[in-house]
């Protein structure tokens, strides 16, 4: 279960990964527009992971995010900035293609040991609800084994990925595959 705080953020998640990809060349040009995200959890319960699907102009994007409570030590250039959390202080902020807890979430997920997190709106220690997913993700396989094989998250989704196993994200209007194992 995903827990979804009832707080400010500073920078606003538009706002932070934008300006990360603003100095991306693989990201396109143009405004930036949230289509919607996913979460999984981190088993350790320290790490949040969320996965945003993000159109830039003409180029469909995905941007897997981990936030954590300190930096990650050797993990500099993976770092997309930080920011202040009302209720959890500041957090550092990676692109989880280079955070190992994120990566390890989604060989789980293609190899169907791990499910897409629910999602828990707490106000302080108050449970409030669940709150609807805007993405849904399923796991899909053309019967090859794929193994112990390598875990590829595409960060630019307008072209086709392959692999024997792949994690399918679907949000109203679209459809992608978002990681594969091969």
């Amino acid at each position: 279960m995903a827990i979804i705080y009832k707080a400010v953020l500073d920078p606003d998640k538009p706002t932070l990964i934008g300006a990360w990809l603003d100095g991306r060349s693989w990201a396109g040009d143009g405004p930036t527009e949230i289509l919607g995200s996913y979460r999984f959890d981190d088993p350790e319960g320290e790490v949040g992971i969320e996965n945003f699907l993000v159109r830039r102009g003409e180029r469909l994007l995905h941007v897997p995010l981990t936030y954590r409570g300190a930096p990650l030590s050797g993990a500099e250039e993976h770092l997309v900035g930080t920011m202040d959390h009302s209720v959890l202080g500041e957090r550092w902020v990676y692109d989880g293609t280079g955070d190992e807890t994120a990566v390890a979430c989604f060989r789980r997920a293609l190899e169907g040991a791990q499910e897409q997190a629910a999602l828990e709106i707490r106000d302080g220690d108050r449970e409030l609800g669940t709150r609807e997913q805007t993405v849904l993700i399923s796991r899909e396989t053309d019967g090859r084994t794929s193994g112990e094989g390598r875990v590829d998250i595409p960060h630019v989704l307008d072209r086709a990925t392959e692999g024997p196993t792949r994690l399918v994200a679907r949000w109203d209007g679209g459809r992608a595959v978002v990681a594969t194992l091969g």
